[in-house]
């Protein structure tokens, strides 16, 4: 199986998880979440990240997304990961957004994780845009 975990600082991963659940549907088991919480000790974390990992196996990859590269969350997931030879089989990707796990968690299953992941960061970059509402009072001022 291929698992998407999302990592971060406070409570943004479950936050994304729970937008996922809503949008790619609820009860998956390919979604997993954990975050360093304010005050939270890095083994504690560290500890928190085994747990969630308890179901991937050694035939599974791993897409795993952080809130911020190189942030105590990525680097100690990224850890844990080693210790239970599964780094080979995981891309880790910092700077995560919806749109990025959105697409990862509906297109995962379809393609090679090197594949997806070239798809994956261009595609999060376009749907960086800025929203703005014209008024039609603007046009009425011409």
């Amino acid at each position: 199986m291929k698992y998407v975990l999302l990592v971060s600082h406070g409570r943004f991963a479950p936050g994304l998880h729970s937008a996922l659940d809503m949008l790619a549907g609820e009860g998956r088991e390919d979604i997993l979440s954990v975050s360093l919480e304010n005050g939270m000790s890095s083994d504690v974390y560290a500890d928190n990240v085994r747990k969630c990992l308890e179901t991937v196996g050694q035939e599974d990859e791993i897409l795993l997304f952080g809130d911020l590269v190189g942030g105590s969350p990525l680097t100690t997931a990224a850890n844990v990961i080693a210790e239970k030879n599964l780094l080979e089989r995981t891309v880790m990707i910092g700077g995560m957004n919806l749109p990025l796990a959105l697409s990862a968690v509906l297109m995962k299953d379809g393609m090679e994780l090197a594949d997806l992941v070239g798809m994956l960061i261009p595609e999060a970059r376009e749907e960086l845009k800025q929203f703005q509402i014209v008024s039609d009072d603007a046009e009425d001022d011409i």
